[in-house]
């Protein structure tokens, strides 16, 4: 077996699903601007949230009477809150097929005591979408950053729906066209496709969904964090700068540094390029191995984003399902070593694998060169335990 150590490295090895890669050309001296020590609620302060919900509308195209809060509590915080505040007014569907989808489910079922349709699929594949009642809430993820896999489009959701959809689209923004006229509640964080610091997350709501913020009282007490009315009425000052807790002015900065970096390149349309251009590069070398492949199963419904591999090769089949992460850990672990790729191993929760982020923030350049490293490290522990 040819177990040749690749020359080259990536010049930027970082390949995490999240926190993602800062986007190129990124360093501290981006974030002089940061406004440190003062209120967020000074006239400083707000302006530069408002800036920050403004450019979102503005780069993905948001409709002008969708209303853009940030929340707290990355992604998690913002589905949570949509949840808390506005599931259990009618039935409810939800789609399970990666980790964090099956999270809402429990929290759901759990916490919010309701009693949801769950219609299940193993990592790898999807649940039947047609399955889903437009009188019903539907919850989903858009892009399983644990399986690999996304929802090719939005043709499934009815435009007569009665019912809400909450869609959780942390990894999907800026790498997708997402159909915002079939999306009520949207939630996403800025550490992802953004390569921004963590702990904030943004909640995008339609008409519909602020009508239902209105006129539903859920039956529990709800966190301060989590009350998005006030006197029955939606409380506009979120959805204007001034968040219900206090922000991270760093991360604020740090998230307008990346907004106008996707502005200065080109806008939605760029980063979709750079992560569909990331990707392929990862689809034309696995035609050339005999060893690995795509968990997905359906080409429809691969990620773009969050590259889920699989080991095909008998050798690491016949290993104990015990076994297998320890091979995978011991393969992330000579990569790290070498600098050559760091955060690549599979979700916990997820088949033992490996896991490549290919967002936009990602050069193409460090991709080709991650790939030849990937198969060493392969090779090197096959070698050693065979």
């Amino acid at each position: 077996m040819d177990m040749h150590k690749p020359e080259l490295k990536p010049a930027n090895p970082r390949f995490s699903s999240g926190p993602c890669s800062k986007r190129p050309g990124w360093s501290f001296d981006n974030l002089h601007g940061a406004l440190l020590g003062r209120s967020h609620r000074s006239a400083q302060g707000k302006e530069k949230l408002k800036n920050v919900i403004d450019l979102h509308r503005a780069l993905l195209g948001i409709p002008d009477d969708y209303k853009i809060g940030i929340i707290p509590a990355s992604d998690t915080g913002a589905i949570e809150t949509a949840f808390w505040s506005m599931l259990g007014d009618r039935p409810i569907d939800i789609m399970v097929w990666e980790n964090f989808s099956k999270e809402w489910q429990t929290d759901i079922e759990t916490h919010l005591e309701l009693t949801p349709n769950v219609y299940p699929a193993p990592y790898g594949e999807l649940p039947d979408l047609s399955r889903i009642n437009k009188d019903h809430d539907v919850v989903f993820v858009w892009n399983g950053t644990t399986s690999g896999i996304c929802i090719p489009d939005g043709d499934w959701i009815s435009d007569e729906r009665k019912g809400l959809t909450f869609c959780d689209a942390t990894s999907a923004v800026f790498s997708y066209d997402l159909p915002w006229d079939k999306l009520d509640v949207t939630t996403w964080s800025w550490q992802k496709t953004l390569g921004g610091e963590a702990a904030h997350g943004m909640l995008v709501l339609s008409p519909n969904a602020v009508k239902r913020l209105e006129t539903f009282k859920p039956k529990r007490a709800l966190p301060k964090i989590f009350r998005l009315t006030q006197d029955g009425q939606l409380n506009e000052g979120i959805f204007e700068g001034l968040t219900i807790n206090t922000p991270s002015m760093m991360a604020v900065e740090d998230c307008l540094d990346a907004l106008n970096w996707v502005k200065d390149i080109g806008g939605v349309t760029a980063t979709i390029e750079r992560s569909i251009n990331n990707s392929n590069i990862i689809r034309d070398w696995l035609t050339q191995q005999n060893w690995i492949d795509y968990l997905t199963k359906d080409p429809r419904t691969q990620s773009q984003t969050s590259i889920c591999l699989k080991i095909t090769d008998p050798w690491f089949i016949a290993q104990s399902p015990e076994e297998q992460p320890v091979l995978i850990q011991k393969m992330c672990t000579l990569l790290e070593d070498e600098h050559a790729g760091y955060d690549i191993k599979n979700y916990l929760t997820a088949p033992a694998g490996f896991r490549i982020w290919c967002g936009a923030t990602i050069e193409a350049s460090d991709i080709k060169l991650l790939l030849p490293w990937l198969k060493w490290a392969y090779e090197t522990v096959k070698t050693k335990h065979s």
